[in-house]
């Protein structure tokens, strides 16, 4: 009897039922890369769980390069296949993105679902989304990730081969496909493009007012929204889960000196975040763009905050911001026991001051130190704006 064959190039939500999904990774180049592929791994182990899968498994590898087959190699994949009797995993997730040859080629060896870390990151982003907006951004990442994916689903017509009297169903299914996802990936992206529009004419307005814009930015869970909702005293999303916030949000601040400013919390950022990602949020990033200062949340608890911090920085120099004015708010002081010594906070200002000088320890939880923040603000904003301050 056939196996029962996965049906590919989807987009499925892990939410619905715990799937039991096994971690793969494999670790390439120098050994001395920012992320450690356990560290890489532990993050996609956390993906997973908020995505509603239960892990019961991670395996790694290191090679030269990653097998443009199997990804992993064989001696691996047959260890994999044998892992099955024990853990009787459903899903596998790859820790990076994998080509549709790839992901195929798993699917028929392992014969489960197979998606990578994109996937994953879209599944979390289409249950997080609110607003309209939101929602079409992952939508047109969602479309554009299935598209070169499509093939897989009708292989099984395409079996006929070649040649007069082969060509008809499966051709024509597939095109079918291909053709009303472009569609629909155009109709998105002019909604979007109107979305972008419609925000232009608010930028505008806000440059006429000259009331500066703070933009806060961060890697994902570094508790951002936490500090805006006690900057603004808002009630934006808070949950100790990754991109429980997705969708822009924008308030009035009054700073000490009387000066008002725009506070705006965005998309948290995320090691290896896929560049369709970042494309298909160009609209929400444009509020990062159109900001007079950033304001750089790190959650200086995390072990990984050195690596987080260089992650954000980084992204913000892949989408042209690195020249961008930046405050970092050090964020989670009070599960700190000391600032002193050799205690992880103390690590991560000093390399963050060789970098960026403007710093300041706050908790946003209990408040610590935000007149402080606030002050540091104002002061920037002024400087920014010459010798004529902000109205």
């Amino acid at each position: 009897m056939a196996r029962r064959r996965p049906i590919r190039g989807q987009l499925h939500s892990t939410t619905d039922e715990s799937e039991r999904a096994l971690l793969i990774a494999v670790q390439t180049g120098a050994e001395d890369q920012p992320w450690s592929t356990d560290d890489s791994l532990a993050e996609l182990k956390r993906l997973a769980e908020s995505a509603g899968a239960v892990v019961v498994g991670e395996r790694s590898q290191r090679l030269d390069t990653a097998s443009g087959t199997y990804y992993v190699g064989k001696g691996k994949l047959k260890e994999l296949q044998d892992l099955k009797a024990t853990l009787d995993y459903s899903l596998v997730v790859a820790d990076d993105e994998l080509t549709p040859r790839q992901q195929r080629a798993i699917e028929d060896e392992l014969d489960v679902r197979v998606i990578d870390r994109t996937a994953l990151i879209l599944d979390i982003f289409a249950h997080r989304a609110r607003s309209h907006e939101g929602k079409l951004q992952v939508e047109l990442a969602q479309h554009k990730y299935l598209l070169p994916r499509l093939i897989g689903r009708w292989q099984h017509l395409e079996r006929l081969g070649g040649g007069i009297g082969t060509r008809g169903p499966g051709e024509s299914q597939l095109e079918t496909d291909r053709r009303l996802i472009r569609l629909r990936i155009s109709r998105l992206e002019r909604d979007l493009e109107a979305v972008r529009r419609q925000r232009e004419v608010y930028r505008a307005r806000r440059r006429r007012e000259r009331v500066p814009i703070v933009a806060l930015v961060g890697y994902t869970n570094a508790g951002k929204s936490t500090l805006f909702n006690t900057l603004s005293r808002a009630s934006v999303l808070v949950e100790d889960r990754l991109f429980s916030t997705l969708d822009p949000v924008t308030r009035k601040v009054r700073l000490p000196g009387g000066t008002t400013t725009l506070l705006s919390d965005t998309v948290g950022f995320i090691h290896k975040l896929p560049p369709s990602i970042i494309a298909a949020f160009r609209t929400t990033l444009e509020e990062l763009d159109e900001a007079d200062l950033l304001l750089h949340v790190v959650d200086i608890t995390h072990r990984d905050a050195s690596r987080q911090h260089a992650t954000v920085e980084q992204i913000l120099a892949d989408i042209g911001l690195a020249a961008k004015p930046v405050i970092t708010a050090l964020n989670k002081v009070d599960l700190l026991d000391t600032l002193a010594g050799e205690s992880n906070g103390l690590t991560l200002k000093d390399r963050i001051a060789g970098e960026r000088t403007d710093f300041v320890p706050v908790s946003a939880v209990t408040g610590w130190n935000l007149d402080e923040l606030l002050e540091r603000i104002e002061s920037r904003l002024t400087s920014l704006s010459g010798s004529t301050p902000w109205t």
